[in-house]
């Protein structure tokens, strides 16, 4: 029953997660478009009221003309709208679905053992400790060079290195998963304390002293705008990181801090071509494709270090090494999306000698997966208990375990190379139940 409790938690929480960040982003992506294309008020009153940019947009059949006044507007209208909760609803389900998924279940999920063996306890706090520290290290090199002449440009290289030594450490600390996942937690902790402790308040502190008459300092709105861009730039990283727990071959991989740090370098390079292509339409910049090109660059430089080696060389090598169950992995995978058509379930297979019985293969299920999926927990709702059962998922079996290589879960069980072989063997042998 906890389980299937936790099961639902997951999902809600999954939803609403999505639902809020969709909000935060959306608003977010819309104003920094705004303020991009914002051109020099043509109207005589605009200026007059102090207008620094206006905009004519046309949507959904009606027409529509924000403003933006430089310091403050004539008067502070009864009605204003803020835009925080979106932030902070994103973060209060993201950090709940990170604890019910990943904390709760730290031995599970959080902990690979090949990697760092400590205790449950241990590891949760370093993993909130990772959201914790980053924070404090990330706002002390905002205050320290942020407003600086030229200090964009040094909080940029920082925070960047910053981040890269993050991806480093977790991926040598956590299971790939998880440290994927804690990265982009991060990351979204960071631009909800952005909103929190500096944009808001920012803003208060300006509606304070215009509603005291007193002059507006506009530090603060310096602020607020430079750790807006800051997320601005943090948004793609962390959406890469979210999806990534669904492909395995990233967080999988030998070089898996390298896979992390590239892709976020890639999804920061092609948010700034969309920031500076606004400013590009207004004749403001030059074309800002280098970025994109960049990023583009970088996302097939790792595509190609990450192929895994042919077929055919793994047969050379021997199929029963690392680098042949590697091969096959990959055949598998090509096979999916239809590139090739590997060896399947038939009695060909058996022919060559390759088929597997249950009673070979039950032995290893046991050991290795009966833990989440047997008789006491049943983990996604799967069972493997028995013959029926195993020949139920068989397929399922074969591209977690072989193909994705996703199962056992941060390999908590430790299933060894030659009984993944067997696996493979047993399942393109037939998947044999006697």
């Amino acid at each position: 029953m906890e389980t299937y409790l936790l099961e639902w938690a997951n999902l809600l929480l999954r939803w609403a997660h999505v639902v809020t960040a969709v909000a935060w982003i959306g608003a977010s992506f819309y104003f920094v478009f705004l303020d991009s294309s914002l051109t020099p008020p043509q109207d005589e009153e605009l200026k007059r009221q102090g207008v620094s940019g206006e905009l004519w947009a046309v949507h959904g059949g009606g027409f529509y003309h924000p403003v933006k006044f430089a310091v403050r507007p004539p008067e502070l209208p009864k009605h204003l709208h803020w835009f925080y909760w979106e932030s902070y609803s994103t973060w209060l389900t993201g950090f709940a679905l990170f604890t019910i998924s990943y904390l709760w279940n730290a031995s599970s999920y959080l902990i690979d053992p090949a990697r760092m063996d400590w205790s449950p306890t241990a590891a949760v706090c370093a993993a909130l400790g990772f959201l914790v520290v980053f924070w404090l290290a990330y706002d002390a090199i905002c205050r320290l060079w942020g407003q600086r002449p030229g200090g964009d440009r040094v909080v940029g290289a920082l925070v960047a290195l910053l981040v890269f030594g993050a991806a480093w450490l977790a991926c040598h600390w956590f299971a790939g998963r998880a440290a994927f996942l804690l990265l982009g937690a991060m990351l979204a902790t960071s631009m909800s304390a952005n909103v929190f402790f500096w944009i808001i308040p920012g803003q208060r502190k300006i509606i304070e002293s215009i509603r005291a008459g007193e002059p507006v300092d506009p530090i603060h709105g310096q602020r607020g705008k430079q750790r807006s861009v800051h997320n601005t730039y943090f948004t793609l990283p962390v959406l890469f990181t979210m999806l990534s727990t669904h492909y395995s071959f990233t967080y999988n991989h030998t070089y898996n801090w390298l896979v992390l740090i590239g892709m976020m370098a890639a999804g920061a390079s092609i948010r700034q071509f969309f920031v500076l292509r606004h400013g590009y339409k207004l004749g403001r910049n030059p074309h800002p494709w280098p970025y994109v090109a960049a990023g583009l660059a970088l996302i097939a430089i790792l595509i190609v270090a990450m192929a895994p080696p042919r077929a055919a060389d793994s047969t050379v090598a021997g199929s029963s090494s690392a680098s042949g169950l590697a091969a096959d992995a990959g055949a598998g995978a090509a096979a999916a999306s239809g590139a090739s058509t590997p060896p399947g379930p038939g009695p060909a297979m058996a022919k060559e000698g390759l088929a597997i019985g249950y009673a070979q293969i039950q032995p290893v299920i046991a050991q290795r997966c009966y833990g989440c999926h047997g008789p006491a927990m049943q983990m996604k709702n799967i069972r493997l208990d028995s013959a029926a059962l195993l020949a139920q998922n068989a397929q399922a079996v074969y591209q977690q375990t072989v193909v994705l290589r996703a199962m056992p879960i941060n390999n908590a069980t430790r299933i060894t190379e030659d009984e993944r072989l067997l696996v493979k063997k047993w399942f393109e042998g037939g998947a044999l139940m006697q």
